[in-house]
C-alpha cells in the first residue's frame, strides 16, 4: 500500500470515530446537515465526502436515520450489541456477543413496546440503576431485595435491575401489548421465576421495595411522588428518568418535601436521569 493511501485509511479510521462519537455523546439529537458542517470544519472534508462517510456507516449497522417532527437525525443502532454503560449490555437476541468478567447482557426483542435502548432515558435509567447497585453498598440482604418498576414497556429495567442482582422484580403495566412484550423478553433473560409482569395499578402495590424504577414523564413522576414514599424501603432508592432538564429542579423539591436526597443524575440530550435516596 502506498504511503499516501495508508494516510488515508488513518484518516477515515479517525473520522468515523469522531462521527460515533458526536452521535451517541451529543447534548441535542444530531442532523445529517449539522454534522455535514461540523465534519467539514475540523476535518477538511467535501459535502460528497462526509455524505459517503455517514452512508457507510449506516450501512454497517452502526448508525439509523430517524425522524420525527418533520426532521431526520442520525442515532446509534441498537440492531446489534451495544454498550449503554460501563457494565450493561443490550442485545438483540439472535446476536453473539463474548461478555468480559463484569459485563451485564440484557437480551431485549425489538417490538411495539418503550424500551429498547435507543431512547436517551433507557440509558439514564439503566446507568441510574447501575449506580445503585455497583456503586452503593446495602445493608439488605440480598436475597431479599426486590425491585419494582412502573410503566415497564419491553420489561429492560426490571431485568437490567435483576441482572445486576436484585433478587426478585415485578414490572407493571396498563398496556397489555407491553406486557405480553415484556413477559417475552423476561422469558429470553430466563428469568421467569423472579420477575413477575403484572396488570397491577401502583396504587395497589403492597410491600415495600429496595429499588424502584420509573421512566416516566416529569407531570407523571411528581404526580406518584406520595405513593413512591410508602412503597420505598427506609434507605432504598428510586431511579427516575423522562425528565427534561428544565423540570429537573422542580422535581427535585417535589421529591425532597418527602424526604427524598439526590444521589446521583446525569443528562444526554436533554434528558436527566436522576436516584433519589429515602432519607428514612
Amino acid at each position: 500500500m502506498k504511503r499516501g493511501s495508508e494516510k488515508n485509511t488513518g484518516d477515515l479510521v479517525t473520522v468515523r470515530a469522531h462521527v460515533l462519537r458526536m452521535v451517541a455523546g451529543s447534548a441535542v439529537r444530531v442532523t445529517p446537515l449539522a454534522l455535514e458542517k461540523t465534519l467539514s470544519e475540523t476535518h477538511g472534508l467535501t459535502r460528497q465526502q462526509v455524505k459517503a462517510v455517514i452512508r457507510d456507516l449506516v450501512s454497517d449497522g452502526e448508525l439509523v436515520y430517524t425522524y420525527e417532527f418533520g426532521s431526520t437525525f442520525l442515532e446509534p443502532s441498537f440492531n446489534k450489541p451495544v454498550r449503554v454503560s460501563t457494565h450493561v449490555i443490550l442485545k438483540p437476541p439472535g446476536h453473539s456477543y463474548q461478555p468480559a468478567p463484569e459485563d451485564v447482557v440484557v437480551q431485549i426483542k425489538p417490538g411495539a413496546a418503550f424500551g429498547d435502548g435507543r431512547h436517551s432515558t433507557s440509558r439514564l435509567a439503566i446507568r441510574g440503576i447501575e449506580y445503585v447497585l455497583k456503586k452503593i453498598k446495602s445493608d439488605r440482604p440480598e436475597d431479599q431485595s426486590r425491585v419494582l418498576d412502573i410503566g415497564t414497556g419491553s420489561g429492560i429495567l426490571v431485568i437490567t435491575a435483576v441482572g445486576m442482582g436484585i433478587h426478585r422484580g415485578i414490572g407493571i403495566d396498563i398496556d397489555p401489548a407491553a406486557r405480553s412484550e415484556a413477559k417475552e423478553n423476561v422469558s429470553i433473560n430466563r428469568f421467569e421465576d423472579r420477575i413477575k409482569i403484572s396488570e397491577q395499578y401502583l396504587e395497589t402495590i403492597e410491600g415495600c421495595f429496595d429499588l424502584v424504577t420509573a421512566n416516566l414523564r416529569y407531570p407523571t413522576l411528581k404526580k406518584i411522588c406520595p405513593c413512591l414514599r410508602k412503597i420505598t424501603h427506609p434507605k432504598g432508592f428510586i431511579v427516575c428518568s423522562g425528565i427534561r432538564s428544565h423540570e429537573l429542579a422542580d422535581l427535585i423539591k417535589a421529591y425532597a418535601r418527602k424526604k427524598f436526597e439526590v444521589k446521583w443524575k446525569d443528562i444526554e440530550q436533554d434528558w436527566v436521569g436522576v436516584v433519589l435516596k429515602n432519607l428514612t
